[in-house]
């Protein structure tokens, strides 16, 4: 049998696993679709099928990266008995983690916000594409108040209330306290908000006793003081318990060199959860 395997072409064993076994076949189209995305140029927006139905991006790139972080890594992934479990989604960029949620838990109730036009249509699309129930979108940032803010537009997963070197791709958008949303019993709360973490979390401090999980990006600016200490202090005074994972920006050799992009010098992913 050893000898007969190596006498068949690699093509001939290949069609015949796609014909033969289902799995083969979509772990196949998964990585053509990854090879096409790869060949893309940045900021080109597209729509992919690799998620069964189409699916909206505004950057493959980012779609690729966020992808792999929410659907192989399952970095978003909880446990819990309710089976209508409340979620919030800050920062829902084009809504690969919305589609996580609901995959999950097709009975949750979810709160996503994503400021960037451009970003947020393509959240609605995916939205509507996949049929899904019991999700409110926002075209709205968290701040600690209700205003209008500079926001860079980065056209991908990096959009951000702007700070100090932001010159170019900015626009106007509305804000909102995250506080009004916390009156509740929150079973996931995810929070990727490029910067604006530590001060939207400030501003509702005393009501993250109502969060039973929670998932913050802290973003390191190299023009700003680092927050993270006051950050983690807020967990802590909350009553969770934290796991801190380096993600994105950082730097493999800090004492010799520090590795920025897009104006940030670090980047981390905190899982947050209650002390048993």
């Amino acid at each position: 049998m050893g000898i007969l395997s190596k006498l068949i072409p690699q093509t001939f064993k290949h069609q015949y696993r796609l014909r033969k076994y289902p799995e083969y076949s979509a772990i196949f189209e998964i990585e053509q679709e990854f090879n096409r995305l790869n060949k893309l140029p940045r900021y080109q927006g597209g729509i992919s099928t690799i998620l069964s139905n189409p699916f909206k991006f505004t950057d493959a790139t980012s779609f690729a990266f966020i992808y792999d972080e929410v659907f192989n890594k399952k970095i978003y992934q909880f446990e819990t008995n309710n089976k209508r479990p409340y979620i919030i989604d800050a920062g829902a960029n084009i809504g690969l983690s919305v589609l996580y949620f609901k995959q999950l838990y097709p009975d949750a109730e979810i709160l996503a916000f994503e400021p960037d036009e451009k970003v947020f249509d393509a959240l609605s699309y995916n939205v509507q594409s996949f049929g899904l129930e019991n999700v409110t979108y926002l075209k709205k940032a968290l701040w600690n108040e209700e205003t209008e803010l500079e926001f860079m537009s980065e056209g991908a997963d990096a959009g951000r209330v702007a700070v100090k070197n932001d010159a170019t791709q900015l626009i106007q958008v509305p804000t909102e306290s995250l506080r009004k949303y916390l009156n509740r019993k929150v079973d996931f709360l995810k929070i990727d908000i490029e910067g604006a973490e530590t001060t939207v979390l400030e501003d509702c401090a005393n009501l993250l006793h109502n969060v039973e999980r929670l998932f913050v990006e802290y973003h390191s600016f190299v023009d700003k003081p680092q927050e993270l200490h006051q950050l983690l202090l807020f967990l802590a005074n909350a009553g969770f318990r934290y796991n801190v994972q380096h993600i994105g920006v950082f730097s493999s050799h800090p004492f010799c060199q520090i590795h920025q992009y897009l104006g940030m010098d670090n980047q981390l992913n905190i899982f947050a959860v209650r002390n048993q």
